[in-house]
Order: C-alpha cells, then structure tokens, then sequence
C-alpha cells in the first residue's frame, strides 16, 4: 500500500474533516501519499483530487461541515460509472480509498471494492441510522444542536404558555429526535420506527394542563407517520390552546463538532488507514461504545436496525 485516497459523500456531518484529518495523517505516519479527493464520488470521476501533506488538514478539526466538499453522485450507481471510478484510481495510482459518509457511499466503496480497488469505510450521518455501529460521525453534535434549540424554544413557550411541536430529521430512522426527546424533556416524540399513539399524548397534555401546566414540547422526526401541519391541527383542536410549529431542517448538519464527533472521526479515521495499510479491503469501521471495530463492509450494510425500544420506555415513562 503506497497511495490513497479520501473522500467524503453523501449528506455532511459534523465531525468529518477530524476523520479526514486522521486519515491524512494516519497515512502520512505510516509512510502513505494521500490525496484528498472533492466533491466525493463525483471528484473521483472527474479527477479532482489533490496530494495531502501535514498542513493541508490543520486547523480543519473544529469545523463543521467538509473542506473536501461533499456531492450525491448517480453515476456511481451504474457499472459504466464504477468502471470509470477505477480508471481514475488507476490514474492517479491509488492503491486503496477511505470513504467517509452513510449507506449509499458504503454501496459504492462495496462495488469500487468487487473491482480491485481496495476500500475501507467510515460512517458518517448525523442520522445515525447504520445498524452496524453505535454511533455515526455527525449524531452526537446533530442531537445536541436540536436540545439547544428545545431550550431556547422552551423559554418562548412558557412565556406564552403555548404548545410547540419539533421537527427534526430523520425521514427512516428516529435516533435524532428520541435522543432530543429525552435530553430536552419532550411530552411525546413520534419516530418513523414505532405508530403514533394519540390518544396517549393527549391524555398525556390534559394531566399536565390539569397539574398546572400550560407549555409542552412535542418532538417530531420528518418521516413519523403523522404529518407535522396535521399533528399541530390535531392538538389545537384538542386543547383549543395556541400551537406553533419550528423546522429546524439542515440547522442541524452544520455547527462546531461536539468533543464526541471528534474522538470518534479521529479513532475511526486512524482505523481505515490502519486497515488499507494491513492489505484489507471492503471493511466498514464502527464504535462499540468507546471501542472501534471493524467488520466485512457487505455484512454490515446487510444488518437491520432495531428501534432502542429502552430508550421509547425511558422517555415514556419521564414525560409522564
């Protein structure tokens, strides 16, 4: 292994330049040349990368978002354009490629791999909705932005005494808004995983107005099967109070990575170098916890996310 490549695709995420600083570095350490390509799958096509050296990733640790940019690239779903991708890695006689992004950049690491370009993959979506890996790069900072905005949100509603309803991303996987359900203190938090339960979040609403309570916080994923203009209606109508709605939207993508986002990028990043450098090929990396691991990359797309029905019941039972 003489000569890599690092990428970032797909949505950004908090935490990928540290990924990609630990790759740059990990391979210079170990005596690799790397380039650093732009625009993700779409750069490799057309050749848009350059040679990284020690100073190309410094000071990149604490900014959000990717200095490498970031693209969705179609072509890369069909044969014509994976065969093009390998004769741009051939050019630039890369011997292995660091992927850094969520499922469908791991598809396309899967096929460069089949075709003799040795991959290994790093996860990062602020969705955290790869089933292999506890955590992804991106989640830790996307969860904390939502509970600071649930808490300056908070001061408005109670001031007025108004119900507000959340919406934050999450169109297949609810891990975003059940973990900012139970950190910002959130009356009901509708997932795409699990029905909506309606009545009992009015009968959650009417205990609380009957304790004296008049704000609530009610936290919706996008993809929950219950539209946000129609969950607003539905509570006014219930509680003839005032309701307002709050998107956060792509709020949530930006910002300074947390410590968290940080350590993982740094660990995971480390990793795919070590795992290129060790001659493997088609391995997805992940965090058991604190722990990083690495796993056959087919497999790990393969796996089935489970909902954390532990945490539904913690929140659940704290909102009561």
């Amino acid at each position: 292994m003489r000569t890599i490549g690092v990428l970032t695709s797909g949505g950004d995420a908090p935490g990928m330049n540290a990924a990609v600083r630990a790759v740059v570095r990990g391979a210079i350490s170990l005596d690799m040349r790397v380039y650093g390509i732009e625009d993700g799958y779409d750069g490799l096509l057309k050749g848009n990368m350059r040679e990284m050296d020690v100073k190309s990733v410094s000071d990149v640790l604490q900014r959000g978002g990717t200095f490498l940019r970031t693209a969705r690239c179609m072509e890369m779903m069909t044969e014509e354009g994976v065969k093009r991708a390998i004769d741009k890695a051939s050019l630039f006689d890369l011997d292995g490629l660091v992927v850094i992004g969520g499922d469908g950049s791991f598809n396309g690491a899967l096929a460069l791999s089949k075709q003799g370009l040795r991959t290994a993959c790093v996860p990062a979506t602020i969705d955290n909705d790869l089933a292999y890996t506890d955590w992804t790069i991106g989640f830790d900072t996307a969860v904390n932005t939502c509970v600071n905005a649930i808490n300056l949100i908070r001061d408005t509603s109670a001031s007025h005494g108004r119900i507000t309803v959340i919406e934050v991303m999450g169109r297949h996987c609810g891990d975003i808004a059940l973990a900012a359900g139970v950190a910002g203190g959130a009356a009901y938090v509708f997932i795409p995983e699990v029905e909506p339960n309606l009545d009992l979040l009015m009968k959650r609403l009417d205990r609380g107005r009957a304790r004296g309570k008049r704000h609530n916080i009610i936290i919706r994923a996008e993809g929950a099967r219950i539209g946000t203009d129609e969950l607003v209606n539905m509570i006014a109508n219930h509680t003839q109070g005032e309701v307002r709605k709050v998107v956060l939207g792509y709020l949530q993508r930006g910002g300074t990575p947390t410590a968290n986002d940080r350590i993982i990028a740094s660990k995971m990043g480390f990793r795919a170098v070590e795992i290129l450098a060790g001659e493997g090929n088609a391995r997805a990396v992940g965090m058991h916890g604190v722990e990083v691991f690495d796993m056959d990359l087919a497999e790990a797309l393969n796996m089935a996310r489970i909902v954390d029905t532990e945490e539904i019941r913690l929140m659940e039972t704290l909102a009561i």
